[in-house]
């Protein structure tokens, strides 16, 4: 498979062909054609992604922060247990609010061409000035002390900047140009061939990567739909293809199922404060039934999660509390062991919540419990979970009426009903975006303009932590503290629903290695360790 085009439109005739014609050829059959291949194409990988980036491979406007940066390299990673380790740099110290980073001094990009302190300057520039979803704001100036050491002074102490170090790939100041998200050149594993837009995406091995060497010397990505993407599998054309919980219970012959654990979560953001209030566009703020943290307690205690797991993922993922469930800053003190229908129904009845009129809505000084759960129409897990928490609240006497949208739609109501969404990072900065007060209003952060001083006050220790260790405590307490917090236990300001584990057919002699826990985003996510994938045999 020599750099041949197999776009959508091209496989999707095949895949079709195959299946209308009552699948002529036999599993066994195919089993045996792809092994065949294989034995052909022993160093080269096809894989079966959900979605492209929109905007290319520029790290400085995001590319990377969900996966592998494939094209560039970090200044820090993480490791398999999440722990922060070296990758470009050699180490680093933190002063107050200055970061000295010390770089390997053998590192060269793609074209040949050496990697110096200047390019890592040039990127962090580049990234603060294109004001784009990464968020440089915190750097004062970043400088070139030397050829291989950089210093960066932020505005303040910052925990968390250590984060951009993990997840901002360096780009060429000599080959930076208008058009570098298109044609990327880096010191990673992998070095861009053909970007077919909308169907594929060639890679080959960096012959100038510093580090260990890929197994594989040529990797092609399809972009398909999750019903092409198991099609492809069925039909032999993939080594491994994403898929959804809805095809879990499918065999394919030659391919085994791999389950990855994610933070990938999916929750209700309530709005926490009561109604009355605009946004500078005059959209309403506020809600008067999710106002009432006994509203909010009450789901999250009648919700039974065990059961959407079991329902809507056919099993594949786990109930979700926070939403960094699993990760070193995570308090396990968040979990609720099981739902409990009674004790939600008391704690609405003793915070004045009841059915005056026999019509099956509770009522609190003539306000029905009753408001719009809005989630993206096209996904169907979304819609799947919202019909699903709607049907258990019913009984409690909270009727929830759901409505699915565009992300357009979605924005015209997210300040003033609740939202069915979805994040998931490695980052602990998110919960900050997510619950700090700072952030209510501003995009999809805090859309139920939630504030708690305690919580912010835990924020900003954390924050201005000396590193994530000491971090981590305030971190925790931010979601509970015994006392108060962003957690059902305390404000309730989320429902989390589920961690949706990312589901993937691989074929049975593929190794992927160890999946770390897996953010945001089913497809890129997997590519974190893709120069460690290789044949078992």
């Amino acid at each position: 498979m020599n750099k041949k085009i197999i776009g959508i439109s091209l496989l999707t005739m095949f895949i079709f062909t195959i299946l209308l014609a009552g699948c002529t050829q036999s599993e066994s059959d195919q089993a045996d054609d792809a092994t065949n291949e294989k034995e052909e194409n022993k160093d080269e990988l096809v894989l079966a992604f959900g979605s492209e980036p929109e905007t290319g491979f520029d790290p400085t406007t995001g590319w990377g922060r969900y996966g592998s940066p494939l094209f560039q390299s970090t200044l820090l990673k993480r490791d398999d247990d999440l722990e922060i380790v070296n990758d470009l740099a050699t180490g680093y110290e933190v002063d107050g609010e200055v970061w000295t980073v010390s770089l390997r001094d053998n590192v060269k990009f793609s074209d040949g061409e050496p990697l110096t302190a200047e390019d890592v300057v040039f990127t962090f520039e580049t990234a603060m000035d294109n004001a784009s979803v990464v968020d440089l704001n915190v750097i004062d100036k970043v400088e070139a002390i030397d050829e291989y050491t950089v210093e960066f002074t932020l505005k303040q102490s910052q925990s968390t900047f250590v984060n951009s170090l993990v997840a901002t790939g360096i780009v060429p100041k000599h080959a930076y140009t208008e058009d570098y998200a298109e044609n990327p050149i880096g010191s990673g594993p992998f070095q861009l061939v053909q970007w077919d837009k909308g169907q594929q995406l060639i890679v080959e091995a960096n012959p100038e990567y510093y580090d260990t060497e890929p197994y594989f010397k040529q990797i092609t990505f399809l972009f398909l739909s999750e019903d092409a993407s198991f099609a492809a599998a069925q039909a032999g054309e993939v080594d491994m293809a994403y898929i959804p919980a809805a095809f879990s219970n499918q065999e394919v012959p030659g391919m085994k199922l791999e389950a990855v654990e994610t933070v990938d979560n999916r929750g209700i953001v309530f709005p926490f404060v009561e109604s009355g209030e605009v946004t500078e566009d005059g959209l309403p703020i506020g809600n008067n039934v999710t106002a009432d943290v006994a509203i909010r307690q009450a789901i999250n205690i009648a919700v039974d999660r065990q059961a959407l797991v079991d329902g809507v993922l056919e099993g594949y993922g786990t109930p979700a509390y926070t939403s960094v469930d699993g990760l070193p800053w995570w308090n396990p003190e968040t979990v609720i062991e099981d739902a409990d229908m009674d004790r939600a129904r008391t704690l609405l009845e003793e915070a004045g919540w009841e059915d005056t009129d026999g019509d099956g809505i509770l009522e609190k000084d003539g306000l029905k419990a009753e408001f719009s759960l809005y989630y993206l129409a096209s996904d169907a897990i979304r819609q799947s979970l919202a019909i699903a928490v709607a049907d258990m609240m019913e009984p409690l006497g909270i009727k929830i009426n759901v409505e699915g949208g565009s992300w357009d739609v979605i924005g015209q109501h997210m300040y003033s009903s609740p939202v069915l969404m979805g994040w998931g990072s490695h980052d602990p900065h998110e919960m900050y975006n997510i619950y700090g007060s700072d952030n209510a209003g501003i995009d999809y952060y805090n859309t139920g303009y939630y504030e708690n001083e305690t919580v912010d006050a835990y924020f900003e220790q954390a924050l201005a932590a000396s590193g994530e260790e000491e971090a981590i405590e305030f971190w925790k307490k931010a979601q509970w503290d015994g006392e108060t917090g962003v957690s059902a236990q305390g404000d309730a300001a989320w429902a989390w629903l589920v961690n949706i584990d990312h589901l993937y057919l691989v074929k049975d002699n593929l190794d992927i290695g160890d999946q770390r826990i897996h953010v945001h985003g089913h497809g890129w996510p997997a590519t974190d360790n893709i120069a460690d994938w290789k044949w078992s045999n």
